[in-house]
């Protein structure tokens, strides 16, 4: 060979290994041949390994075999022993298995055939071979001999490797874990249990905890456990264990017995959790969960809500249970794994109200009462009957306003929704908008940008214009490794979808919400709170958000039964539908598509984002956001500003800020504050906005239809039957509602 490195095989399919209830499927195996010279040994390891499938790593030199070694993983190395002035494998052995890595390989040496009687093999094992492979070239000698090794030595080994991902589970397992031999000497005992029993890491191997009777009319409880665990069944229930410190230490513990060698009982494990007296809570749940597993196995179906939340309930089973106190802490895992924490909110609660005065109690079921329900951060807006069209003006706006129908009440005509043109005009070039247009996006990085002298510039298609400027002042080309080009065509076809004869829900709308949106971006602790993507998502998502936007509230879709309604099941209809048009448009075509040279991971990312942005404009979810980002943001980073100012603190304001979770709490904020910031632009603006959205809203009356004798019981949240008997001060009411209730831009400069 001409190389010192050859490199031979073919991919096979390989069965999966079962290693108990566990089977994974292990990869190509792979072999180092460690021979001075290309012989008939080693040509004959070479096409034996071929012939099974396994990919082989030939070398000559001694020096760079631990390098291949660490750089492959081999699973079978295979070292010539047959000239030790040559090569001196047992050393080489020896340096290999100096290496953990090398923990799991099998390593053969290749021996020479002798006709006097065969001596030891001890040094080669002392050395570190698995066996020794007496030297035949033959073809099926060597292929029999891999044969072998792969369902022997090396399955074995694949399983004992596989093992460690058992030991890492236990390593991490809240649950405290203890392996004894048959005689009760600890053999493993995983951090919980060191931690419980009070002894450091590694301590406790080797050693035997002294049990100890629960009292002294119960000596005989060790014999009991004893008794039932030697004869291979299971034992769970109550012991004492002594500590370090020589305390003794109330358990719940289950006892299994494991068959081993000879079939004898050769391990216990124990899988323990301590009794604490003060967490009553926890032990009613337990008691409850116990003996609902003991129902479920009877046969016996039970309502596992009703008996975790029900305060008499619980009560009730966990005087029935008191005296089975035996329960399995595999059963508690996975409770654990799937229980609620309002669950154990609850919980804790209903075990509270037990030694509680009357007044405490009364209180604690109001709290149970309010947890109960699903809107915990949705305000209950309370009803005035002195302003019934204020009632229905605030319920059309912040409630899904879903009524169940009967028949078909409410007919809403397709003809009414925009259709848009197939004829799309090649939008400009940045660099070549008239002069015009130009002067009237001057100031556009201001909070005072005025959109409808853009809107009157552009023809009713300010998005595009204002699109292209602010993409490339964030840069969104560059990072989406798209064209300029790619970006107008996508700017042309989103605000070819936006229902020019809406009133307020239009192209200029759309635009308004990007530049609020890009004017909150260069706020400076949103700057070194949000990565390039979030920002890219930010300004995506605003100018997608109302895209073919009918006119229409959520309320009158899901009332009228239109088929955007039932396509999204009456949940958040319009934002789902926003989102979903919006990525259809633009991959429809390579031509518009300013996703297609983004990787895989990335776009799923971007996207995950976007949707999520858009679907946080829906109004019904409003308060919710709000209160969330109140909670979670705001009172937790006024908390560490008062602390102080040095690095440390500074440190941990930007770590609270940039958690994955808080990250998208900001994002929705910020597209709701440009979404419902026209109160807060100038006072000419801001009525102009008014008047916009009061006629859109109120147009939506004329297109229902009521059966006349329903007139006068049929009550919805969006309709003014009249509306020339509107007065003005409703007309007053709608437009700065939001504006008293939640002041958008305070929210985010409050929070720079």
């Amino acid at each position: 060979m001409s190389s010192d490195f050859l490199v031979v095989g073919v991919v096979v399919a390989v069965a999966d290994v079962e290693f108990g209830p566990m089977r994974f499927h292990p990869h190509q195996l792979q072999v180092l041949l460690v021979f001075t010279k290309e012989d008939n040994q080693c040509n004959g390891f070479c096409r034996a390994c071929e012939k099974a499938g396994f990919k082989c790593t030939v070398t000559k030199e001694a020096q760079a075999v631990l390098a291949c070694f660490l750089d492959k993983h081999h699973d079978i190395i295979i070292i010539d022993h047959r000239n030790p002035r040559q090569l001196d494998a047992e050393a080489l052995c020896r340096s290999i298995r100096s290496s953990k890595l090398s923990e799991n390989t099998v390593i053969i040496g290749v021996v020479r055939r002798v006709d006097r009687e065969e001596s030891s093999v001890m040094p080669l094992i002392a050395a570190g071979f698995t066996r020794r492979y007496i030297e035949n070239p033959s073809l099926m000698a060597c292929y029999n001999e891999l044969l072998q090794l792969e369902f022997g030595e090396v399955r074995s080994q694949l399983k004992l490797r596989a093992g460690n991902s058992i030991f890492t589970a236990l390593e991490k397992s809240q649950e405290a874990v203890e392996i004894t031999s048959e005689d009760h000497v600890i053999q493993y005992a995983n951090p919980a249990f060191e931690t419980t029993m009070g002894y450091q890491s590694g301590e406790l191997i080797g050693k035997e905890l002294a049990e100890v009777p629960i009292n002294e009319k119960k000596a005989d409880l060790l014999d009991t456990i004893n008794s039932c665990i030697k004869i291979g069944k299971e034992w769970q229930g109550i012991y004492y264990a002594k500590k370090k410190n020589g305390d003794n230490v109330q358990q719940n513990v289950k006892i299994i017995p494991v068959i081993g060698q000879g079939g004898k009982i050769r391990h216990y494990v124990s899988i323990i959790r301590v009794c604490n007296g003060n967490n009553k809570a926890e032990k009613i749940t337990e008691c409850v969960q116990s003996d609902s597993r003991t129902d479920n196995q009877s046969g016996k179906y039970k309502d596992r809500r009703k008996s975790s939340l029900d305060v008499r309930a619980v009560a009730s089973r966990a005087s029935e249970v008191a005296s089975q106190r035996r329960h399995s802490s595999m059963a508690r895992i996975h409770s654990m794994t799937i229980e609620a924490p309002i669950t154990k909110v609850i919980n804790i609660i209903n075990a509270a109200q037990e030694s509680s005065p009357m007044p405490v109690t009364e209180a604690l079921d109001r709290v149970l009462e309010i947890l109960r329900t699903t809107e915990l951060y949705s305000p209950q807006f309370g009803a005035k009957d002195d302003d019934p069209h204020a009632n229905d003006l605030v319920g059309g706006l912040m409630s899904d306003g879903l009524r169940r129908l009967s028949g078909n009440e409410y007919v809403l005509s397709t003809k009414h929704l925009q259709q848009v043109s197939n004829s799309i005009i090649t939008p400009i070039s940045l660099h070549d908008v008239p002069p015009r247009i130009a002067r009237a996006m001057e100031n556009e990085e201001y909070w005072d940008f005025d959109i409808f002298e853009l809107e009157a510039a552009t023809h009713q298609r300010p998005l595009i214009y204002l699109g292209l400027k602010i993409f490339a002042r964030f840069g969104i080309c560059e990072f989406l490794n798209c064209s300029e080009t790619t970006l107008r065509s996508w700017l042309q076809i989103i605000e070819a979808n936006y229902h020019s004869s809406n009133p307020y829900h239009n192209s200029t709308h759309s635009a308004d919400v990007l530049h609020a949106t890009a004017y909150f971006l260069c706020k400076e602790r949103i700057k070194q709170t949000l990565d390039p993507v979030d920002e890219v998502a930010a300004l995506i998502a605003a100018t997608v958000h109302d895209v073919d936007h009918p006119g229409r509230t959520n309320s009158f879709l899901c009332n009228a039964g239109s088929e955007l309604a039932i396509l999204y099941n009456d949940t958040a209809v319009l934002e789902s539908h926003h989102a979903a048009l919006a990525f259809q448009l633009t991959t429809r075509d390579d031509k518009c598509n300013i996703f297609k040279n983004l990787e895989r991971n990335d776009y799923r990312t971007l996207r995950q984002g976007i949707i999520d942005m858009v679907l946080a404009t829906e109004m019904t979810k409003h308060f919710e956001h709000v209160n969330k980002f109140v909670n979670s943001i705001n009172k937790p980073l006024a908390t560490l500003e008062e602390n102080g100012e040095t690095d440390k603190d500074q440190e941990a304001i930007n770590t609270m800020l940039r958690t994955p979770e808080n990250r998208t709490l900001i994002k929705r904020m910020l597209i709701k504050c440009a979404d419902v910031s026209n109160p807060c632009r100038p006072l000419e603006q801001c009525i102009e906005w008014a008047a916009r959205i009061s006629e859109e809203y109120f147009s939506q009356d004329p297109l229902v239809k009521v059966r006349p004798y329903e007139e006068k019981t049929k009550k919805l949240h969006y309709i003014f039957r009249d509306k020339l008997t509107l007065s003005p001060r409703i007309l007053i009411i709608f437009p700065v509602f939001c504006c008293s209730r939640w002041n958008p831009k305070d929210v985010l400069e409050e929070f720079d």
